[in-house]
């Protein structure tokens, strides 16, 4: 016999917290890599950034993914699975992450620092 509506609401729930906290951890990386990273890779990491605080003005190839190391693609992916249960915006699960965002638009010149 099959979950009930219930049952599955519950596991929704459960899924999308899960997602949500992983996803903040993950963004806080990325974040902070953007921000003051060595890899040579924090330009890919800023433009992830911008585009998860605003897709239509900050586009992102996700061919991307492939230009990147394993644990900043894999710290996208988990962004992506936690923007995908739509919980919260992931700039708001970090410290002072909305000013931390448009920091780092500005210091990559990505362009507009709109909402």
């Amino acid at each position: 016999m099959g979950a009930s509506t219930l049952e599955i609401l519950a596991s929704y729930t459960e899924r999308a917290q899960q997602a949500t906290h992983a996803g903040g951890q993950a963004f806080a990386r990325l974040l902070k890599h953007a921000e003051s990273g060595d890899s040579g890779q924090q330009r890919r990491a800023a433009l992830f950034v911008a585009a998860t605080f605003n897709g239509r003005v900050h586009p992102f190839d996700l061919f991307e993914l492939r230009a990147v190391d394993v644990e900043i693609s894999d710290a996208m992916l988990t962004c992506l699975d936690a923007l995908r249960w739509g919980r919260s915006d992931l700039y708001r699960l970090v410290p002072n992450g909305e000013q931390r965002v448009r920091a780092v638009i500005r210091q990559w010149g990505l362009g507009a620092v709109r909402d």
